[in-house]
């Protein structure tokens, strides 16, 4: 079973289509054609059913595309290894990240790094911190910051504490001040707790959204189920929701200093989260991906207090 060979399925499984596979892999195809009926002929079992126009998946071709990735994933990150032992003056990053951390820790760091290595090309993937554990899993990224602990059934990922982040309440400034039995006003005083936001409609982020878990969760065990103004969005459309005034929300100080909107803190012991910097723990990052990691670990040592809230 050669790299070509897995490389051509994944193409077809991906196209549903021998002719747009060959053209996308720049080979002729026959060539193509030959090489998976080839492969077909090494596993034993037939990829694909072919009818004319129109191409799907056998059971057995489900089974090896997710592996096909893999291995191909792997095999372009054991080429890109090689290419950067010259001082990394070639390669690439693929970092994943959650829109707060896009829009904070991430653009200080990147230019850095990009600074010290300017040939290194930057791949910033933002999505949620449940969808970049299985992303990065899946080998599509060499680093995500994520929330820890892992929820659910987690990959096997290694992860390392980068800083304990502060959590607060923001809302519009339009509409009545979040206040509660230890609220010293907006932003100052004793703060509030988790239970003044009982009967508070909150403005509510996607499914999968760390966040929203930890957010009902809080609210699950002060004893109260949170009750939804709006939900569906991520960061910017969050924020977009409550200085319209169709909520309240629970994001980190480090968002809500640069939002414009009203920031109500929460009481001792407050309500935070971690974030770590995670990778594959069976494959070690490419040297570029190290070197960043070894970067943003660094950094955020240096002027963690800040996010922290400390």
């Amino acid at each position: 079973m050669h790299p070509q060979q897995l490389r051509y399925f994944a193409a077809v499984a991906e196209t549903r289509h021998f002719t747009r596979a060959a053209e996308r892999e720049h080979v002729a195809q026959p060539s193509l054609s030959q090489s998976v009926r080839a492969l077909e002929r090494e596993l034993g079992a037939e990829l694909f059913h072919r009818a004319r126009g129109h191409i799907t998946l056998t059971d057995a071709g489900e089974a090896l595309l997710p592996l096909a990735r893999r291995i191909l994933a792997d095999t372009e990150t054991a080429r890109r290894e090689v290419q950067e032992v010259a001082q990394l003056r070639r390669g690439r990053v693929r970092l994943g990240a959650t829109p707060s951390l896009c829009a904070s820790l991430v653009p200080d760091a990147l230019r850095t790094f990009h600074a010290r290595y300017p040939g290194i090309e930057l791949h910033v993937h933002e999505d949620g911190s449940q969808d970049l554990v299985r992303t990065l899993a899946a080998g599509e990224l060499d680093l995500a910051l994520v929330i820890t602990p892992l929820a659910g059934q987690a990959p096997a990922l290694t992860t390392t504490e980068l800083l304990r982040e502060e959590l607060v309440v923001v809302s519009s400034p339009d509409a009545p001040p979040v206040t509660g039995s230890g609220a010293g006003g907006a932003g100052g005083g004793g703060g509030i707790r988790i239970g003044d936001l009982r009967g508070r409609p909150l403005a509510m982020f996607r499914h999968g959204y760390d966040l929203r878990e930890l957010t009902v969760a809080a609210c699950r065990e002060a004893g109260f189920e949170p009750e939804f103004g709006v939900e569906g969005g991520e960061m910017d459309a969050v924020l977009g929701f409550v200085r319209a005034g169709l909520g309240v929300a629970v994001v980190p100080s480090m968002v809500a200093e640069r939002s414009g909107l009203v920031t109500t803190a929460f009481a001792a012991p407050g309500l935070h989260r971690t974030i770590s910097v995670a990778h594959r723990g069976d494959v070690s990052p490419p040297r570029a991906a190290r070197e960043l990691r070894r970067l943003l670990i660094g950094a955020v040592g240096g002027g963690a207090a800040a996010a922290r809230g400390g």
